[in-house]
């Protein structure tokens, strides 16, 4: 047995390396051609790959190294489940390849990461291509370089949380199959499994499209097929059991966390026309993977050549055609009924990356042409013919007679190079079939080892071209950030943070930065922050935040520190500012310097937790007046009457490439050149021990697209984005009466409009008189991993302990070693009521649903295993009852 399989790997060896390899070469290729290489100045970090998946995997490198819980992490937006931030960034089996790296390497870690996805996506099909089509093997090889550099992947290459997926696919399809021919679930199981745990989001429609398939399959044969339901039920169930250990919890966290389903407002899709299926399936197509955008499908022209072919054959069933044809219906409908596409989507609508199951339809287009190319031969060039013929009008057609409006993107030279590969294919395979001297003139399929190489030649070549523009297509879209913008500040940027965490091991506390390289920094560099980007989040956190200043509007996508109070800074306990400029915030003191970055303490930093009483529970945040909730809270907190803020207005003094236009209280700023800053200069006259903030807040959001301001003052400036960031922008701390002047330039936009902007006025007094008070309340945490332990003395009965760590119902708290009910301030945030006397806290997070997820997996995985020993022994007795002159080699099978 072992002398067979090491025969056959020798044997299959070298198609699998040229399935790997081939994709892995032209993708670096690919990148090469736009200057993205090992160690290039361009890295690979477009889109989201910038501010989350380099973050994120840095992260990881740090739950590797020991430096953080796998479960919980505190270096993200004040506190976050890390398991299902994992669940949806990090899963698979790669990720683990960080632990290589430096958190510095990132761009390097994930340029490579995304070559070897890549190539074992690749490698995937071939294995399933191979035990599927009765086909050359360089066939075979061609069909899995089209499968793994399709435009899905290619387009969405930057996103490479979603490329796992394309390994286990086609792994899934082969599991299936064997199910249904051998009775044989291991495959299958295995394969679900890790894809369930490796991306839960993307095994949902990957769940939808291969319980389809199975049901397809089954009908074209359904008297022998029907078999197999009890074994795909029971084989599928089980995986998706097991899962739950990943999966649960996270649903869990996205449930309990706000998180909403869309709402159907219309039923056609946005941007859809009538040919999208053909204009997309041509060579080097790239329209937008933001909003606007319609799917992405090519697949290849070889592929689609037999896929015609498939339904357009004789020799194929029409029983078969319909079945795998309800499929591609059902898939097209969804491309423009919202309904459906919200579904395939779990009733989210995406954030961009439209489509996201798009690829279904490109694996169908490939594996029916596996089929097709199985029954080609001489005899049906005629039919072959026709159909290429056929699709090279449809492409002519739609081409011709395309709405300049909705493909505007569409390019003659996409034309030309897809009427191009279309006939070389067409003369190529027709020459061969009637030119070739067959030995063998019965048996003229396409298995010619001459004409398989020739395909896969122009296959890759095409593929090449393809991918160069997709690679091109995100270049023009998102831009590949360079790698100083990632590795420059990191040596200075951590320095900073690694003396002070040194230096300051005392008891828990938060710091920010005012120079952020990305709204990811906390999780990266490793501190406890407030700033955060994700889909995994805690939205009822960021919401109540969102009221507080710090920005988190709509569905808490994105939280900002900066351009809030000094309130928020001492409360949330923000000990520590890293910045390059002097903050200009009272009560911060420079602590640390080195050649980029300044570390100021902060005097007045509260820690986790805060004595106070029931009223907590009544403090009221009105709507849309975020210093009314900043001072009804600290007061409660501190026990004070205090007014915290007043109001001014400031003097405009002059403006430049600018023209003003009130109305109705609000004012509008409008470029007078294009492409120019409208700058504005402001004076005001500040009174003494106060800390001044000017807020901008816009009228309407939407018309801010990515509007920046940069406010300078005392010969500092500060840029940050109006949408995002809160809209209190620091002024300076002034102990005198000072007139201060200062300057605001906002670029992004020709106009916006703003409520005429007053000058915000913190009293000091005020200010410090009321963190005096609280800080004789402070509780201080330590925090360890995912727990968190406190000492605290209630003075009286009924008091309640108030912490700024978010709520979660993964937390159990413990009051003196007694399990106690947590009472959530707002849902927001934890809090414990207390009697009186001495007590030790203790707060460990545990995901909702890990223990259960963790025994569905162990019992999953046992009757999974009597499952497998019952059909093995169910086939032993077949071969005890098999006359012994009968072959018994299906009989004994290893089980897949």
């Amino acid at each position: 047995m072992k002398e067979k399989l090491h025969a056959l790997l020798k044997k299959e060896k070298r198609y699998g390396l040229a399935a790997f390899l081939i994709p892995v070469i032209i993708m670096a290729i690919c990148y090469a051609m736009i200057g993205i290489y090992w160690g290039s100045d361009r890295s690979v970090l477009a889109s989201d790959a910038f501010s989350q998946f380099s973050n994120f995997h840095a992260s990881f490198n740090n739950v590797l190294h020991g430096k953080q819980s796998i479960f919980y992490s505190w270096n993200a937006s004040l506190g976050l489940n890390y398991y299902a931030l994992i669940s949806y960034y990090l899963g698979g089996i790669f990720t683990p390849l960080v632990f290589f790296f430096k958190n510095s390497q990132m761009p390097d870690a994930l340029y490579l990461l995304t070559l070897i996805k890549i190539g074992s996506a690749s490698l995937a099909f071939w294995h399933y291509a191979k035990n599927t089509f009765k086909i050359n093997k360089w066939s075979h090889v061609a069909l899995a370089v089209g499968y793994s550099l399709m435009s899905f992947i290619t387009a969405h290459s930057e996103l490479i949380m979603w490329l796992d997926t394309f390994v286990y696919l086609p792994l899934i399809f082969l599991g299936i199959n064997n199910i249904i021919d051998k009775r044989k679930p291991l495959l299958l199981f295995v394969a679900y499994f890790l894809l369930f745990i490796s991306n839960f989001y993307f095994g949902f429609m990957v769940g939808i499209l291969s319980f389809m398939y199975f049901w397809a399959r089954t009908a074209t044969d359904w008297q022998k097929n029907k078999r197999a339901i009890s074994h795909y039920l029971t084989t599928s169930f089980l995986a998706g059991i097991a899962s739950m250990v990943m999966i649960l919890p996270t649903v869990l966290d996205l449930r309990s966390n706000g998180e909403t389903l869309s709402e159907i407002t219309k039923w056609k899709t946005e941007a859809t026309a009538f040919w999208d299926i053909v204009v997309k399936n041509m060579v080097g197509v790239y329209d937008t993977t933001k909003y606007g955008s319609i799917p992405f499908i090519y697949v290849g022209l070889l592929p689609l050549i037999f896929c015609v072919f498939y339904f357009v054959s004789r020799k194929i069933p029409l029983k078969n055609k319909v079945a795998y044809g309800l499929i591609f219906a059902i898939i097209t409908a969804s491309f423009y009924l919202v309904p459906l596409n919200l579904f395939w989507h779990g009733m989210h609508a995406p954030n961009m990356f439209l489509f996201r199951y798009s690829f279904t339809f490109s694996f169908l287009i490939l594996m029916l042409a596996g089929y097709g190319l199985e029954q080609f031969t001489k005899d049906d060039s005629a039919v072959f013919t026709s159909s290429t013929i056929v699709l090279i009008g449809i492409f002519i057609m739609a081409y011709a007679v395309r709405s300049k409006d909705s493909y505007d993107f569409l390019t003659d030279r996409n034309f030309l190079v897809t009427i191009l590969f279309l006939l070389l294919y067409l003369v190529g395979i027709i020459f061969y079939q009637f030119y070739h001297p067959y030995k063998d003139k019965k048996t003229s399929r396409l298995q010619s080892h001459q004409l398989a190489l020739l395909l896969l030649i122009l296959v890759s070549f095409e593929a090449t071209i393809n991918t160069h523009a997709m690679l091109n297509g995100i270049l023009e879209d998102w831009r590949y950030a360079s790698r100083s913008l990632y590795e420059d500040p990191y040596k200075d940027y951590s320095d900073a943070i690694d003396t002070v965490k040194e230096k300051d091991t005392g008891t828990f506390y938060r710091m920010e930065t005012l120079d952020p390289v990305s709204s990811n920094d906390s999780i990266n560099y490793g501190f406890s922050g407030i700033s955060m980007f994700s889909s995994i989040r805690n939205r009822n956190a960021s919401s109540v935040m969102n009221d507080l200043g710090f920005r988190s509007r709509g569905t808490g996508l994105n939280i900002r520190y900066p351009n809030n109070t000094l309130l928020m800074d001492s409360l949330f306990g923000i000990k520590y500012n890293h910045a390059k400029l002097n903050p200009q915030k009272f009560g911060f003191e420079r602590t640390y310097q080195n050649e980029s970055y300044q570390m100021y303490q902060n005097k007045h930093a509260m820690s986790l937790g805060v004595l106070t009483d029931q009223e907590i529970y009544t403090v009221k945040f009105p709507a849309n007046d975020n210093l009314a909730a900043q001072t009804n809270l600290v007061n409660q907190l501190a026990g004070t009457e205090e007014t915290f803020f007043t109001f001014a207005t400031p003097t405009i003094t002059t403006t430049t490439n600018t023209t003003l236009t009130e109305s109705n209280g609000n004012i509008t700023f409008a470029e007078i050149e294009p492409n120019i800053a409208k700058v504005v200069n402001w004076e005001i006259e500040v009174p003494a021990n106060k800390q001044a903030y000017l807020s901008l807040f816009p009228t309407n959001f939407g018309e801010l697209k990515s509007s920046t301001a940069e406010i300078t003052v005392g010969g500092q400036s500060w840029k940050t984005q109006i949408d995002i960031t809160g809209q209190y922008y620091n002024l300076g701390y002034y102990q005198e009466n000072t007139i201060v002047t200062f300057s605001v330039a906002f670029y992004g936009t020709t106009s916006l409009t703003l409520m005429k902007p007053p000058v915000i006025l913190l009293d000091i007094p005020s200010y410090e008189k009321a963190f005096t008070a609280i800080n004789q309340r402070d509780v201080p945490f330590n925090v360890k991993g995912r727990t968190a332990t406190a000492q605290v003395e209630a003075t009286e009965d009924d008091q309640v302990l108030m912490t700024t760590i978010p709520y979660d119902k993964g937390w159990t708290a413990y009051v003196d070693g007694k399990k106690v009910e947590i009472k959530p301030l707002k849902k927001a945030f934890i809090t414990l009521p207390l009697t009186k006397g001495k007590h030790d806290i203790k707060l460990s997070f545990l995901p909702q649903g890990f223990i259960i997820g963790l025994l569905c997996l162990i019992i999953s995985l046992i009757i999974f295993s009597g499952y497998l020993y019952l059909l093995k022994r169910s086939a032993n007795t077949v071969i005890k009852t098999t006359p012994k002159k009968r072959s018994r080699k299906k009989a004994v099978e290893t089980l897949e």
